[in-house]
């Protein structure tokens, strides 16, 4: 008998397709909004995952209070050259490397613009370290620094494909930073940030004595611990002792130390927040959707009442004529969910194209896990079986006498 009330459900939408259509309209574009939305933000959350399992569990970052989300986001340096070496002197700790940064004028034929220009050591051991925590700086042309270099640097891809000065830097071309000429003798491959995609990097000792008044100010430590199974624990000990070191009260601190899982961590709650605020913004259309479907029973049932006259005349129970109307309001909202989930998945993929091709990344992916299909095909029928159930129960208590009266 339920298959004979989807068919006679399917009948009835298909014979007054524009209304059916202008029904489901309010239902397809709130789940194609949700899907894509969630689609995109599952596929960034695994790019994240899978960056961040890169990384390893041996890490620990050193950074001044405040400062989140790596090199370069700008905080008042708390950290110096002394507490880098405390830290490598701790015990646990296999090796560091440090970095200062600074956002300085950079100059190509007569043109210029304000860029972070990073100086790290390229000692091997000490580089091996930076190179662990950040494998995305892969060199794409040329050759990446070594610790003998001066006056030499590596670059983001943006300067060789955009014209962030007036032209393009060429593999070999001078750069002017902070009034010293540099040579370029690497471009990284592309990363995905602009941020990223635009950044300097040179060797320690050539930073020194381009921005001498930096100091012993170090913008960021990086750490390798001896046992991956500890991290916590060193994490603990490495606070609690660089924070006796400095001379601060506990509480006080004016640094942070992190490990890659509280970063991620970090990134999910906020990044969370504002799926949430944008998934419930697009679900207004669902709510839209559903006032229509109620709206579309209403009249259904007006103009099927001499039809429920009949069905109840010749046997049909209330509950037969409930849950016929109740399954053609979930039908409408199922094949709008299912409408909604194809656009959805076809918004989602457009993105991912056009952002890999501006990108040069899968920093932006779309991702269809089988529970967010199946969960918007169910939660678009119960939006129409709610949306229906007034009207279905209004339907299921007509006499049949007056039914068959109605004209």
């Amino acid at each position: 008998m339920i298959k004979d009330f989807f068919r006679y459900a399917m009948s009835n939408i298909f014979h007054r397709k524009l209304r059916s259509w202008l029904t489901m309209l309010g239902i397809f574009i709130g789940i194609a909004a949700v899907v894509a939305l969630v689609s995109l933000g599952q596929g960034l959350e695994k790019y994240v995952n899978e960056e961040f399992e890169k990384l390893g569990t041996d890490k620990l970052f050193i950074t001044p209070k405040g400062m989140f989300g790596g090199p370069g986001t700008g905080a008042a340096a708390s950290l110096t050259l002394d507490d880098h070496e405390f830290v490598a002197d701790i015990s646990g700790v296999e090796g560091t490397n440090y970095i200062k940064i600074t956002n300085a004028p950079v100059e190509f034929k007569d043109s210029q613009i304000f860029k972070n220009v990073f100086g790290l050591s390229y000692k091997p051991k000490e580089y091996k370290i930076f190179a662990e925590a950040y494998s995305t700086y892969g060199i794409e042309q040329g050759r990446d620094l070594k610790e003998s270099d001066r006056f030499k640097a590596t670059i983001g891809i943006d300067y060789t494909v955009k014209e962030l000065f007036d032209k393009k830097v060429k593999l070999g071309d001078t750069i002017e930073i902070n009034g010293h000429d540099v040579e370029v003798v690497g471009v990284w491959e592309r990363i995905g940030n602009p941020d990223d995609d635009s950044n300097i990097m040179i060797n320690i000792d050539t930073y020194d004595l381009i921005f001498p008044e930096k100091g012993d100010e170090i913008d960021y430590i990086y750490i390798k611990i001896s046992d991956p199974t500890q991290t916590e624990l060193m994490e603990q000990r490495i606070t609690d002792k660089l924070r006796n070191h400095k001379g601060l009260d506990k509480g006080k601190e004016d640094f942070d130390v992190q490990s890659p899982v509280q970063l991620l961590e970090a990134f999910f709650a906020i990044f969370g927040v504002i799926q949430a605020v944008i998934i419930g913004i697009a679900s207004i259309s669902l709510l839209v959707g559903g006032i229509g479907i109620t709206n579309t029973m209403y009249t259904a049932v007006l103009e099927r009442t001499r039809e429920i006259g009949i069905m109840k005349s010749i046997g049909a129970r209330n509950s037969d004529i409930l849950l016929l109307f109740v399954i053609e309001a979930g039908t409408l909202g199922l094949a709008g969910g299912a409408i909604g989930i194809a656009i959805g998945m076809a918004i989602a993929k457009s993105v991912e194209i056009i952002a890999t091709s501006i990108l040069g990344s899968a920093l932006l992916r779309a991702y269809f896990p089988w529970y967010l299909i199946v969960g918007s095909l169910v939660f678009s029928f119960l939006v129409g079986i709610i949306a229906g159930a007034t009207p279905a129960r209004q339907a299921s208590k007509l006499k049949p006498v007056d039914a068959l009266r109605y004209e």
